[in-house]
């Protein structure tokens, strides 16, 4: 075949590529862009430019000398990441302090909920009469609004005529003087308790949602080949449930340690050294100082850590999910 044969042939097909390069947009092409801008404008406005600002400001030295007018704060650079992070001062020692009390708070609220929306899926799995009620009266605390349930436990944590102190002491006669929940020591655990009765509603929900994927014959099987229940619940509920187990985990993660509204409502404007949530900690030494170049540099140390943590956790879930 010759070469103008060639191009000859080859010539309608190049031509025709052409015309669809320059082909008209369809009519209505905007549409999807003008239904995504105002949730774009929104997330910009909300989250994007106070986060950016929050940055800016970390590196001001933005005292109540300046709030009016916050633009005319001095710079002053990585000074309040330095004394933030200096754990000889009384700033540094006080976050550090607060830190190990979060992750300690984390561990457990996380844990334990965990553990308690896995039993409480599980148990409710199989069909019987009345698990609907069940059902309903475990997502109470998370159907509740957040300050209402908040400020019930306050009223049944109180020392003297709290509802705790009223059923241990003057009902069941436990012998002492009724202890402070919400002061001292027993702070930590009253925030503990509080928590866990919060969160794991919505692990019992996931964990519930998750289940209802899993075929019954597989259990079925199992059965007749001599697994028992918890030998079931290791090989087969668990493997299946990795999905949902590695977005729930992080989202519980992620919640509990920036957890402000559980500890404010509790404890009021100032919380015991024991309940003292980095998330609160922070709080107070913006508002209480009035020094909020310091405390939005405490931020974004706290944003940067749960970013890696964040970050670490879906690389080692992926890597275990591709090695599985």
């Amino acid at each position: 075949m010759s070469a103008s044969t060639a191009v000859k042939k080859s010539g309608p097909s190049a031509g025709a590529t052409a015309r669809r390069a320059r082909k008209p947009r369809r009519a209505g092409w905007w549409l999807p862009y003008a239904l995504l801008a105002p949730a774009v404008i929104f997330e910009l406005v909300i989250h994007i430019v106070p986060m950016i600002t929050g940055i800016w400001m970390s590196f001001l030295k933005l005292t109540k000398m300046y709030i009016s007018n916050w633009g005319n704060a001095p710079f002053i650079g990585t000074k309040n990441y330095q004394v933030a992070l200096d754990f000889n001062s009384a700033v540094g020692m006080g976050l550090l302090k607060s830190f190990g009390i979060t992750v300690a708070f984390t561990i457990l609220v996380v844990g334990l909920s965990w553990f308690l929306g896995m039993a409480a899926a599980v148990a409710l799995q199989k069909v019987f009469p009345g698990r609907a009620v069940f059902r309903t009266l475990f997502l109470i605390p998370y159907a509740l609004p957040m300050y209402a349930g908040v400020i019930a436990w306050k009223f049944i944590l109180q020392k003297d005529n709290g509802a705790l102190s009223h059923l241990l002491f003057d009902n069941l006669g436990l012998p002492g003087d009724k202890p402070f929940w919400l002061i001292g020591d027993n702070a930590f655990a009253a925030v503990v308790i509080v928590a866990i009765w919060r969160l794991w509603p919505f692990a019992f929900l996931m964990l519930m949602a998750g289940l209802q994927s899993v075929p019954t014959d597989i259990y079925e099987a199992a059965s007749v080949d001599g697994a028992k229940p918890l030998r079931q619940w290791w090989a087969i509920t668990l493997p299946l449930l990795r999905p949902v187990n590695m977005s729930l985990v992080l989202v519980m993660f992620l919640w509990t340690f920036n957890d402000f509204n559980t500890p404010f409502v509790l404890f009021g404007g100032s919380q015991p050294p024991a309940g003292d949530l980095i998330s609160f900690h922070i709080y107070n030494a913006s508002f209480l100082t009035w020094n909020f170049g310091s405390g939005a540099a405490m931020s974004v140390l706290l944003l940067l850590f749960l970013s890696v943590v964040s970050g670490i956790y879906v690389l080692l879930m992926n890597r275990r999910k591709d090695n599985a």
